[in-house]
């Protein structure tokens, strides 16, 4: 549950899309945020092995869509326009690259809470899953300043245009060490924290141990959803204080 700024306590649900069903709703939402700034309305969701698309839901009404592409030989959507920038990346000796990619939020969801615990699930699903080293993001240059500020983002090169979205965009990056090590540090924390970043926002270390171990035997795989348990986190105070996970 997590408390929203209307005061009331509400159900977050995170659910990796497996059906067509999930992935229409994703599209949805995508095409839907993305046509109200101008992007185009004819966004599709990667489908790839390497891509998993994750979904929001609060209340049960979807959210909030964000997808996880892992680089293979067929590369990952981030190509399209910076190619030349993520392979210097991957000539480095043991690099193995990944994405976060089209992302869409409903604006009437204002809480860094479940931004968070958002960022957070699919942080633990990759590590779960896979040995990335490097995380790439491609943003429009307005939204710099929140994956630098919130999350620790930085700028790799100059802007490029888009020819996907007709507009111009910035390659960021992030270590993955380095997403643990704010992890780790703010959970340590355990109040007193800057709430400049959504770090201060991440699921205890409690519920993180309860999600990962779900992950591990498997407990995405199920047709039902499964609740994580209901361990209060004491760092902020509209924290999430449990978070039910699923795949359909």
């Amino acid at each position: 549950m997590i408390a929203g700024n209307d005061g009331q306590k509400h159900a977050l649900v995170i659910k990796v899309a497996a059906g067509e069903a999930d992935r229409a709703a994703a599209r949805s939402l995508l095409n839907k945020r993305y046509g109200w700034r101008g992007y185009g309305e004819t966004h599709s969701i990667p489908t790839s092995a390497t891509h998993s698309t994750f979904t929001a839901y609060i209340d049960g009404a979807l959210v909030g869509t964000l997808t996880l592409g892992v680089d293979s030989s067929a590369g990952m959507e981030i190509d399209h326009t910076f190619r030349n920038e993520l392979n210097t990346y991957r000539r480095v000796p043991g690099a193995q690259l990944c994405e976060l990619t089209k992302f869409a939020f409903e604006t009437s969801v204002q809480s860094k809470a479940i931004l968070a615990a958002f960022f957070h699930f699919i942080f633990i699903y990759g590590e779960c899953r896979y040995d990335c080293t490097d995380l790439f993001i491609e943003v429009n240059p307005r939204h710099r300043r929140f994956y630098e500020a919130m999350l620790g983002f930085d700028r790799v090169g100059g802007l490029k245009e888009n020819e996907g979205v007709g507009a111009p965009s910035q390659l960021m990056h992030l270590e993955v060490a380095q997403i643990r090590a704010q992890v780790d540090e703010y959970t340590r924390a355990a109040g007193g924290v800057s709430e400049r970043s959504l770090y201060p926002f991440f699921l205890s270390g409690e519920i993180e141990s309860d999600v990962r171990l779900k992950m591990e035997r498997g407990g995405l795989s199920a047709a039902q959803a499964h609740r994580a348990a209901a361990v209060t986190s004491q760092r902020q105070p509209n924290a999430i204080d449990a978070v039910g996970i699923g795949h359909a």
